[in-house]
């Protein structure tokens, strides 16, 4: 079985995943910040699901903002797993409201969470997954990041597009390495996770009023229609599903893309066009290796370790 680790893991998608993986019979690294302050319940809920369900689920303090807390999170791992096989990308964070009104620094701060975190997370854990000659890199993206994108999600839906920008190139990158990249783009869940609850807003309230003078009660709208296009039975433990699912399959098997979209925007449309693209264009300059890694001889089927 896999040993894994999961950002931003202290609730929603994150908390969700963990809880799935370990079921599934992995070694799990809940990466969250604040361990001992603010997610100290998150940590003690998780202690006790390891306990009452006899699996393997540990909290590991992870700063997704600060590199030396990354580095240490990733080295407790190797030393008491003896290795890292996945590293799931989750950790985010969503904004609410008219794009002009946050300042550069704010859109920056959203970048940082959604995007730079994962190079943090990177630099610590590739080069542990690149000696193995194996591994798997999860990427929770968004289907913001190509489908319908209604207003006033500007900074977040920019960096999510960054993100998966960030996901494809690393894919092939990792290729010769042995180790493969699925991208899970999750569509919106207004329901069972805190992402609409916990995002941030604008600090200019004056142009933020401006725009609500012209779009008075658009994200009360936004937010109504998105629910009404998704099913009553949507769920969002159907994207730690996904995950599992794509940890679980054997190497050479796993998914690049899943597409988890209750509210069907349009993403997987277009980003099955940009995939195609992607494989055609690197047949036309000779990289088709790096579509996905080659499997050797030596390779086994079936879930890692």
């Amino acid at each position: 079985m896999a040993v894994a680790v999961v950002t931003g893991a202290s609730s929603g998608f994150g908390a969700m995943t963990v809880r799935a993986l370990a079921r599934a019979g992995h070694t799990v690294y809940a990466g969250m910040r604040a361990t001992t302050g603010r997610n100290a319940p998150a940590v003690a809920d998780a202690e006790g699901f390891a306990r009452e369900n006899g699996v393997t689920l540990r909290a590991v303090e992870m700063d997704v903002a600060d590199q030396g807390s990354v580095d240490a999170a990733i080295a407790r791992i190797v030393e008491e797993a003896g290795r890292l096989d996945v590293v799931i990308h989750n950790a985010g964070h969503m904004t609410l409201g008219p794009s002009e009104a946050f300042s550069p620094e704010e859109l920056a701060a959203v970048y940082d969470t959604n995007v730079l975190s994962t190079q943090r997370v990177n630099r610590a854990a590739l080069p542990h997954l690149r000696a193995q000659r194996e591994g798997l890199v999860v990427w929770v993206g968004s289907s913001s990041a190509r489908g319908g994108t209604p207003p006033y999600l500007g900074p977040y839906f920019a960096a999510k597009a960054a993100m998966d920008s960030l996901a494809v190139t690393y894919a092939a990158e990792l290729a010769r390495f042995g180790v493969e990249t699925t991208i899970v783009v999750p569509g919106s869940y207004t329901t069972g996770t805190n992402h609409f609850a916990n995002a941030g807003h604008p600090a200019d309230t004056g142009t933020a009023q401006a725009y609500e003078e012209q779009y008075a009660g658009l994200m009360d709208q936004v937010s109504t229609s998105l629910a009404e296009l998704s099913p009553d039975d949507a769920d969002p433990a159907e994207v730690a599903a996904a995950i599992v699912a794509a940890v679980d399959a054997p190497k050479g098997q796993r998914p690049y893309r899943v597409h988890v979209d209750p509210a069907d925007d349009g993403a997987a449309v277009v980003l099955a066009v940009g995939d195609r693209v992607r494989r055609e264009f690197y047949a036309r300059i000779g990289l088709s290796d790096l579509v996905a890694p080659a499997p050797r001889s030596s390779d086994f089927t079936g879930s890692l370790r």
